[in-house]
């Protein structure tokens, strides 16, 4: 459908009998067509968070088809939101300019395309460079979503509840993917997890014309090339050396990439303050709310995405559990964090965001808690007690901050405004696995006891993964194959202890932030 063509559609809606007749109605009251458009555009959001974490129960499967090393397996894990928090912004500002709604479709047809060609990957080098792939495409999706949101939902009240539907969804993704992958992969080839995205974006491709109308920023700026490359040469070195040092120890080529990283961070930040139409308005994060909220969102994630990382292993590997078992065992959590992210609209009324958002975040840092001093190997419990706590948490912050993002931005600027808070979601995301990941698998190739009797290429392997340490201990005789399986489990779960106490400190440090930086007057989560 062309612009010209959906403008006259709502011409024809707003004039009709059924229409409100004044502006105060129209913004009173989304039309019916809007939260099926709300429900549209939550395919993309749910098929994007889905693939965050998807893998997560797919990478044994992986790990014993592609034999990956340490550093591949986190880079396949990685590739995809990492390229896609690096080209977020950009494509959040080519939204602006050129048609959120075109964005999306482009953005659509190319992921169902890349997801196919990641399916039949027949190395872990080609598995990794289709991820990053996606991601590109992945970048085109999540800030059309978000931003299409304000111009669909004009209502203050509407569109916050609109916005909580979003990041339930958002999380619920996240938290849903491992049960999706375990289903899968119990049943097919673990290529199916990406087949999933073909089934899903059909129907958006259909329906999005029909019921979205074309946005975009009346004033755009320039495409910025430059601080496009500048945001990937600040991510991806940062992300790399983390994994360098974690997994090779303090080596000066690690630390170089860090600092590498963050000095294109910081030239890309003076490119936008000195820029006329900056790519990303970086003034907006010295409004106390902005900068507060995308912080809650950037820690929420890490904790979140981290923790699915190695329960998700220690489930299956150690426990004992199928995949489809596993991802039910994470289920209650998922219904948790999807109730929380409801049922805190009509709280964020009454309540503080500086109050309300440090609570939910103390509540996550205590499921990590209950991980650290309770969890043994095999327990189930005490992982589905400490995801629901989780869950529930960052459910509820998660709702609060989006809001918070989205309103603190001019209208015009909702698509770069998006990007921001998805690139804090993606950006979490690549940490997650890149700090916690990276100290888990440290920690674990450091404390692993190998027999003697194991072949130096067979210590190799075990000594990578646990996955890999599986994998060799069924090739091996009973006794010897018990031996390194037990030692494999705990090493791992030692790594679990200590990965734990720092997400402990990581909500902790998000609740600090919120306390300081959330301080908008009761009622009002952010200004209009």
């Amino acid at each position: 459908m062309t612009d010209t063509n959906q403008t006259a559609l709502h011409a024809n809606e707003t004039t009709s009998p059924t229409a409100p007749d004044t502006p105060t109605e129209q913004t009173a009251r989304a039309p019916r067509r809007a939260w099926v458009a709300l429900a549209v555009l939550m395919l993309p959001v749910l098929l994007v968070s889905v693939d965050n974490t998807v893998l997560s129960f797919a990478l044994p499967a992986i790990s014993q088809d592609l034999a990956p090393t340490a550093a591949q397996q986190l880079w396949i894990i990685d590739a995809y939101p990492l390229v896609l928090a690096g080209l977020l912004v950009a494509m959040g500002s080519a939204g602006d300019r050129f048609g959120r709604r075109r964005m999306l479709l482009i953005g659509s047809v190319g992921f169902a395309l890349l997801s196919i060609v990641a399916a039949f990957a027949p190395t872990a080098e080609a598995l990794i460079a289709s991820r990053a792939a996606l991601g590109f495409f992945g970048a085109m999706l999540m800030p059309s979503t978000l931003s299409l949101l304000r111009t669909v939902f004009v209502d203050r009240e509407q569109r916050r509840l609109a916005i909580a539907i979003w990041a339930s969804g958002f999380a619920a993704g996240s938290a849903l993917g491992p049960l999706v992958g375990g289903v899968l992969i119990e049943h097919f080839h673990w290529g199916s997890v990406f087949l999933l995205a073909v089934p899903v974006l059909v129907p958006l491709v259909i329906l999005v014309p029909l019921l979205i109308p074309e946005s975009r920023d009346p004033a755009p700026g320039r495409i910025d090339i430059p601080s496009t490359l500048l945001s990937l040469a600040a991510m991806v070195p940062v992300v790399f050396g983390i994994k360098s040092l974690a997994t090779e120890g303090v080596s000066g080529f690690g630390i170089q990439a860090i600092v590498f990283g963050l000095f294109c961070g910081l030239w890309f930040v003076r490119r936008q303050l000195k820029s006329r139409s900056p790519m990303l308005d970086v003034r907006l994060f010295r409004q106390g709310s902005f900068g507060g909220a995308v912080l809650v969102n950037l820690f929420s994630v890490i904790a979140l995405v981290g923790f699915l990382y190695f329960v998700s292993q220690h489930l299956q590997l150690i426990a004992g559990l199928s995949p489809v078992a596993a991802g039910l065992a994470l289920l209650p959590g998922l219904v948790a964090m999807i109730i929380a992210g409801l049922a805190v609209v009509p709280i964020a009324r009454r309540v503080r965001p500086r109050v309300l958002v440090p609570i939910a975040l103390l509540l996550s840092a205590g499921g990590y808690a209950v991980i650290a001093f309770f969890a043994t190997a095999g327990s189930i419990a005490p992982v589905v007690i400490a995801f629901v706590m989780l869950g529930v948490g960052i459910g509820a912050a998660e709702t609060v901050s989006n809001e918070l993002i989205l309103s603190s931005a001019p209208p015009e600027k909702a698509g770069a405004a998006s990007a921001v808070s998805e690139t804090a979601y993606e950006l979490g995301a690549v940490l997650g696995t890149a700090v916690l990941g990276s100290i888990l698998a440290a920690h674990y190739s450091a404390a692993i006891v190998l027999p003697t009797e194991l072949t130096a290429a067979q210590a190799a392997t075990a000594s990578e993964t646990l996955a890999g340490a599986a994998t060799v201990a069924e090739q091996l005789p009973a006794a010897i194959g018990e031996q390194l399986a037990a030692s494999a489990a705990l090493a791992f779960d030692e790594g679990v202890v200590i990965t734990s106490l720092i997400g402990v400190a990581l909500m902790v440090a998000a609740a600090v932030v919120a306390v300081l930086a959330l301080r908008n007057p009761k009622g009002a989560v952010a200004h209009e």
